[in-house]
């Protein structure tokens, strides 16, 4: 039987966390409307705490746990914006944290993490390396996991983005949210078609290294490469006993769009120099696939820009691209 998080279980993340993350503003894309012929909403998560929305979740697990839990330590592996997300909430609760790391994440993202208290590890060079440490520090030393994507407590914290997209814009027909282990995606769809059941969900990611489209097109979780991309905070594995996120994808998405890099870098450089949003790779795909030509809508859609926290290097480079077309 299919697990599956409900609008139930979303509703009352809402409650819990409410007050302690952002309402993120949906804000209608005049560019982007014209260039699709329909209308294109942002949902700007580049401006929640910690850059990105995996606030959301973080916040609802760890509000979740008991104090003495919390007082165990607490342990996770990430790409990067669970693990500032983790280290931020822990922080606000009075609880240590240390987050696993590969050496693929960027450095930005290490000493943003770094900053805010927590005890960094850096570990291999995927994030299945990674939580190698977590599983050696949760059996060894008694740490508390708060898992990345495939919780419960997570996946509703995430899908809470979907209910404000709901109560903003009822008439929503489309949502593109980007896709790596599914937490987002997953929690969003669930919310989305818990309220407007006629809306599609499509999961965005980038060609090489996304593990939840390759597992959805075998059918079953499967393992891939991970391999450097402009979409860094979408790579990863989504674990071979993945319990929750598999399924629920696998039953609420209606789609998956898999994009270059050359594509990506179009969706960092639109939001910089048309939008005036700062977007890492991962918040701008659904940008990408709208610039790409790769959407169907027949009406009002809604881009989840799941996170800023780009490398300023890395984003210069990108934005300074005179030779690149931009939409207008």
């Amino acid at each position: 039987m299919t697990m599956m998080v409900t609008l139930e279980d979303i509703e009352a993340a809402r409650q819990r966390i409410g007050g302690h993350v952002v309402r993120t503003p949906l804000r209608h894309s005049q560019a982007l409307s014209r260039c699709a012929d329909i209308p294109v909403y942002l949902k700007l998560e580049n401006r929640q705490q910690t850059g990105s929305f995996k606030f959301r979740g973080a916040t609802n697990a760890l509000r979740c746990l008991d104090g003495r839990a919390r007082s165990r330590g607490l342990v996770t592996a990430s790409t990067g914006n669970h693990g500032r997300a983790v280290a931020h909430a822990a922080g606000t609760m009075g609880a240590r944290a240390t987050v696993c790391l590969s050496a693929l994440v960027p450095a930005n993202k290490v000493e943003a993490i770094r900053s805010l208290g927590a005890d960094v590890r850096i570990v291999g060079r995927s994030q299945d390396d990674a939580m190698l440490e977590v599983e050696r520090l949760v059996r060894e030393e008694g740490m508390c996991f708060v898992p990345p994507f495939d919780d419960a407590a997570v996946i509703a914290g995430q899908g809470t983005l979907g209910l404000e997209v709901a109560d903003d814009l009822p008439e929503t027909a489309l949502v593109l949210a980007p896709l790596s282990g599914g937490g987002l995606a997953s929690g969003v769809a669930a919310a989305i078609k818990g309220r407007l059941p006629a809306a599609r969900i499509v999961g965005v990611s980038m060609e090489c290294g996304a593990a939840m489209a390759a597992s959805l097109a075998a059918g079953r979780p499967t393992d891939v490469q991970e391999v450097e991309t402009l979409a860094d905070s979408l790579g990863g594995g989504i674990g071979l006993d993945n319990r929750l996120t598999f399924p629920m994808c696998r039953a609420l998405l209606d789609g998956v769009i898999l994009l270059s890099e050359e594509e990506i870098a179009a969706g960092i450089r639109h939001a910089a120099r048309i939008e005036g949003e700062t977007v890492e790779g991962a918040g701008a795909v659904g940008i990408a696939a709208l610039l790409a030509g790769k959407i169907v809508s027949d009406g009002p859609t809604v881009i989840v820009v799941s996170g800023g926290n780009i490398d300023p290097a890395v984003h210069r480079a990108i934005v300074d691209d005179r030779d690149a077309g931009v939409a207008s």
